[in-house]
């Protein structure tokens, strides 16, 4: 299944035939982006996330964080994969209720991502107790590690563009793989439990990866129950 859109004049350039929230996404991704290559240590200890007893903490840091990161690559992958699949979505939905998914997995990747932090933080609080060796320095880091990206809502869109088309063929450019989009999420997922829980990929937020699924899951499956998730809004 392939997908089309054009906004009839064929001339503009890249964003000119993108729905309204996926564009300007993308361009204030972008504007923080540059922001983050001229001012990165203001940018990141005022706008990225970072866990709620950490004195780099400020509560707007759950809506910030998705607009940074961590580099040129990060943000396009990121990017790419919302233009990809965030402007069907909204074509479907509508600006209104694609906003509203959008937020609420990136909320969801957050607090998916604070709350395993919690776990965390406690357990070296345990070991600061118990004098373990590193702990203190463990604890310390965890307070000083910010999280930035907007992975954990695009995670959700693409569990949102397999819930509405599963069947729907994807191709990754490496390796040249194909396969049904529910395929892949259900993958995706797999992957993204295995390395959380194992920590094989450091310095990737792996369970604000699977917030962002989960909350994308419920929200759907919210909207099919109350007869919604093709009404556009």
């Amino acid at each position: 299944m392939s997908y089309y859109y054009s906004n009839g004049s064929g001339r503009g350039g890249f964003l000119s035939d993108l729905p309204p929230a996926t564009k300007n996404i993308i361009i204030i991704n972008g504007f923080f982006l540059i922001m983050m290559y001229l001012k990165p240590d203001l940018m990141t200890e005022k706008f990225a996330l970072f866990y709620p007893s950490s004195r780099y903490f400020h509560f707007w840091q759950y809506i910030s964080y998705m607009f940074m990161h961590g580099g040129f690559m990060h943000f396009f992958f990121n990017m790419w994969s919302l233009y990809m699949f965030g402007r069907v979505l909204e074509r479907v939905w509508g600006t209104r209720k694609f906003l509203i998914f959008y937020f609420v997995t990136g909320l969801g990747a957050a607090a998916v991502h604070t709350g395993v932090s919690a776990i965390q933080a406690q357990h070296l609080m345990t070991q600061i107790a118990e004098n373990v060796p590193g702990a203190v320095t463990a604890y310390s880091r965890l307070l000083a590690t910010p999280t930035v990206g907007a992975s954990g809502a695009i995670y959700g869109i693409l569990m949102g563009f397999a819930m509405l088309y599963p069947d729907s063929v994807l191709t990754l450019i490496f390796p040249p793989i194909s396969l049904k989009a529910k395929w892949f999420v259900l993958i995706f997922a797999a992957i993204e439990l295995f390395t959380g829980v194992t920590g094989t990929a450091e310095g990737v937020a792996h369970f604000a990866h699977l917030g962002g699924m989960i909350f994308g899951y419920i929200l759907i499956l919210i909207w099919k129950k109350q007869h919604r998730l093709y009404q556009y809004e």
